[in-house]
């Protein structure tokens, strides 16, 4: 399969090294310094981009790759004020476009871990709940996608939670996102119920930055050849 790369950070890094080690071919690499690469040959010779950018930038990105009908698996969080944008485009432009908040399969594991567990709370509201989420410094939004993921599994299955608040509740309907940015953390997510006679938490803590670049790349190889908004319940149907 041919890939292209939008973003050569460390992420970025990591998923060449994955791909090439599956039989991959990495066709284009674009970062900050060689944006008109979009419109070359090799870019539009991609099976499937795989974006890790930034918030700012990811839009365009994908815009771009619109464009040239790429499809993506978009690894960037931070811009989900366009993604009713991102859905017409697939549905009536006919594009193709995956998005995970976090692509490690230990992560959508917990995903359902924690939808289940807050089936099981929504019968106890003496407990509070809230959500701690911990990244390196590097990382530009706050709260993490994953931490949101989360927060809406909580807000689908709690009665007694209506919105998600970063910090501080305004009132007992918030629930709090606390997030901490630092050193080279590459990321750490806890929700946790507390009553005044005990504490439950569930938690997921990454190594590296491997088990993501992993899950984007096996992403790639099941969203070439496939049209529409695709998602990580699509591929692995926990």
């Amino acid at each position: 399969m041919n890939i292209a790369l939008i973003g050569y950070g460390k992420m970025g890094h990591e998923i060449e090294k994955i791909a090439v080690s599956r039989g991959h071919n990495i066709v284009s690499i674009i970062d900050v310094n060689n944006p008109d690469d979009f419109n070359s040959p090799a870019f539009k010779s991609a099976d499937v981009a795989i974006e890790f950018s930034t918030p700012d930038s990811a839009i365009d990105n994908y815009r771009k790759c619109f464009v040239e009908h790429v499809p993506v698996v978009a690894g960037t969080t931070g811009w989900l004020e366009h993604m009713d944008e991102v859905k017409k485009a697939c549905s009536e432009g006919g594009q193709t476009f995956f998005y995970a908040s976090n692509y490690s399969l230990g992560v959508n594991i917990f995903f359902v871990l924690n939808k289940f567990l807050a089936r099981i709370m929504n019968s106890y509201p003496d407990y509070d709940v809230k959500i701690d989420e911990t990244h390196h410094i590097h990382k530009l939004d706050a709260p993490s996608g994953t931490a949101i993921t989360l927060a809406e599994g909580v807000l689908e299955n709690i009665g007694w939670k209506d919105r998600w608040a970063l910090e501080t509740a305004e009132n007992k309907e918030d629930l709090v996102i606390h997030s901490i940015r630092e050193g080279e953390v590459p990321g750490i997510h806890e929700i946790t119920y507390e009553s005044e006679v005990d504490v439950i938490s569930i938690k997921h803590d990454s190594k590296s930055r491997k088990g993501l670049a992993l899950g984007a790349v096996i992403a790639a190889e099941f969203t070439k050849g496939k049209k529409g908004f695709l998602g990580m319940d699509d591929m692995l149907k926990f």
